[in-house]
């Protein structure tokens, strides 16, 4: 039997690798929603600040974007160029893929440009055409296991889980290719040169149609910018375009001084940007201009590990001087955007509307 003496007690690198001292860590203690409660979705949403993980990076963004719409409503202290568009204390860019627009969030894009409440948007070619698209003929629910080659026979495009019948894109290059030749002969006759955001702007003119972003946008003169315009049905129409008429022409120069301009011209900005890519990086480029937005919120699924811009974090840009070094905390969300930015919408700029916190303004 083995006695008191003969007790092996185990080496003293394991006792002090399981018993190491912590230092004191002053952190908010982690605490979800307890449903017992009840259903309070405001104290839900309070909870994620909590919960960890994205819920926490979330309730970030949300503070981010309440910072951006706090900021928008200071008074603006530089030269007013534009009378007629004065500045706002903050200059708040919308960043987003064409498949926001493929899907739902069209509704909750259109409802930023309806009530004003963002000041530049970016983004590609199929949100463009997709959103007008959507005023002649709808897209469908569909599945991600749909397949290729039997959907091609039938003439259906999948994006995603939505399907796009081909006739869709025929109604809206039907109705787009008369106003670029249109857009022609005013080239020609008046020595218009356009650009793809004046282009943008005469389509939302156009249009005619409430549930348009670009009517709304168009309206509110709020400038949407689109770098990559050929790259889509546009592009489509374009090139089908040059076979009747040469020598229509599409200056993209002109947008990279008007979207820089914008940032030079602003007291603070922030970044709101919902994907990657060409959208993402549009934005933060033209804030490298003043050195970097003062707000910045990302939302994508896009890693960091293959050196992509759409992956990059936000402390990448800072090393870019696309972000200020000295600004708050930039917030990168890691998740697909459909599930969260209506709920971010819900928490920021829907209150700014509709009250609910400090920042309903009416202005």
């Amino acid at each position: 039997m083995m006695n008191q003496a003969d007790k092996v007690i185990p080496p003293k690198q394991v006792l002090d690798a399981l018993f190491m001292e912590s230092e004191n860590y002053d952190g908010v203690p982690v605490k979800g929603y307890d449903f017992s409660s009840g259903i309070d979705y405001e104290k839900i949403f309070a909870a994620y600040a909590t919960t960890g993980f994205q819920a926490t990076n979330f309730a970030k963004a949300v503070d981010m974007v309440n910072d951006m719409l706090k900021a928008r409503k200071e008074p603006f202290t530089g030269i007013v160029i534009d009378e007629a568009h004065p500045p706002k204390g903050c200059t708040i860019y919308l960043g987003f893929t064409s498949n926001m627009i493929s899907c739902g969030l069209r509704e909750t894009i259109k409802f930023l440009a309806k009530e004003n409440l963002v000041d530049v948007m970016v983004t590609t070619c199929g949100a463009i055409e997709e959103d007008l698209m959507k005023c002649m003929a709808p897209h469908q629910v569909g599945s991600f296991d749909f397949k290729g080659k039997t959907l091609r026979s039938k003439g259906l495009n999948r994006i995603g889980n939505l399907i796009v019948p081909n006739k869709n894109y025929c109604l809206f290059e039907a109705w787009c290719k008369d106003i670029v030749n249109d857009m022609h002969t005013q080239q020609i006759e008046n020595g218009t040169i356009w650009s793809p955001s004046k282009m943008i702007k005469l389509l939302g003119s156009k249009i005619y149609d409430e549930s348009s972003f670009l009517y709304w946008a168009s309206k509110n003169d709020i400038p949407v910018f689109c770098p990559a315009i050929t790259d889509g049905a546009i592009g489509d129409i374009l090139f089908v375009h040059s076979f009747a008429r040469e020598g229509f022409i599409m200056d993209i120069a002109q947008d990279v001084k008007c979207i820089n301009n914008s940032v030079l011209r602003a007291q603070k900005t922030g970044m709101l940007i919902l994907g990657g890519g060409v959208i993402k990086h549009h934005i933060a480029n033209a804030n490298l201009m003043r050195n970097g937005a003062d707000f910045t919120v990302y939302i994508n699924t896009a890693q960091p590990f293959d050196g992509s811009d759409s992956g990059a974090t936000p402390d990448e840009a800072v090393s870019w001087g696309k972000i200020r070094a000295n600004a708050k905390d930039p917030v990168k969300v890691y998740c697909e955007a459909t599930l969260v930015f209506p709920l971010l919408v819900a928490q920021t700029f829907a209150k700014h509307v509709f009250g609910g916190n400090d920042n309903k303004d009416n202005g």
